[in-house]
């Protein structure tokens, strides 16, 4: 089994975010016979138990997000993989518009996944280094980016994320909204902390009260992580 750094996984975070799904993600393995340097994905664990984030978030809940929802975006990015392969081989493009969907789809859906399950952690936590200088400097706080990210996330519509991300074109952070997994985003914008607000994600516990699984959720998210991530995005300053 072959992992990839941090770096890789961020970069192709920022790939998935624009919809375009272009290098490996978190416990890819290469592929028995094919292009070198091709990975198939494969789901990777829970960094943690599936009851340790309780009462926020239950055992059950996780399971069936985890082992169900995003393992059922891992299946359907490899399979997408395998349609476009083929009509490569059979030069028969007739399906690419359905297929570009998909991958973009089930690509960025397993990225932010990825990304959502490491950047939760059972004990509370702050930004630290240059992501909080960063935050203060850009949005007035942390209290007052905390509350804009909540309400980004909480107005998402239908189905989707709230995250913050780093735009290295203006060097700056950004709060964005994404419909289902790929719609809305900014291209270039790399995230760094992922808030997933499909029902599936909260709805055992929370029902439609999707501000409350915000605010509780909020509490509880693994900034040592977050802060990795960014530093690793902006490089030696």
């Amino acid at each position: 089994m072959e992992s990839l750094s941090r770096r890789e996984m961020l970069m192709w975070a920022g790939a998935s975010a624009a919809g375009v799904a272009t290098i490996g993600a978190p416990g890819g393995v290469a592929l028995a016979a094919g292009a070198a340097g091709t990975k198939e994905y494969t789901l990777p664990p829970l960094p943690y138990e599936y009851n340790a984030l309780e009462p926020v978030l239950d055992e059950k809940t996780m399971r069936i997000h985890h082992d169900k929802h995003h393992a059922g975006y891992v299946k359907g990015l490899n399979a997408t993989l395998q349609k476009l392969e083929a009509a490569r081989k059979a030069g028969d493009f007739s399906a690419v518009q359905a297929l570009s969907r998909a991958l973009a789809f089930h690509g960025s859906g397993h990225v932010l996944h990825s990304l959502y399950w490491e950047n939760l952690n059972p004990e509370p936590s702050k930004p630290g280094g240059a992501l909080h200088h960063a935050i203060n400097d850009q949005f007035g706080g942390f209290e007052t980016m905390t509350a804009q990210l909540a309400a980004a996330t909480n107005t998402v519509a239908g189905s989707g994320w709230g995250l913050l991300a780093y735009e290295p074109l203006g060097k700056r952070l950004l709060i964005l909204q994404i419909e289902k997994h790929e719609n809305q985003m900014f291209c270039g914008a790399t995230p760094i902390l992922v808030i997933d607000v499909w029902e599936h994600a909260y709805y055992l516990k929370y029902q439609n009260m999707r501000a409350d699984y915000v605010k509780a959720l909020m509490k509880h998210v693994n900034w040592d992580v977050v802060t990795k991530r960014y530093d690793d995005l902006i490089g030696p300053q």
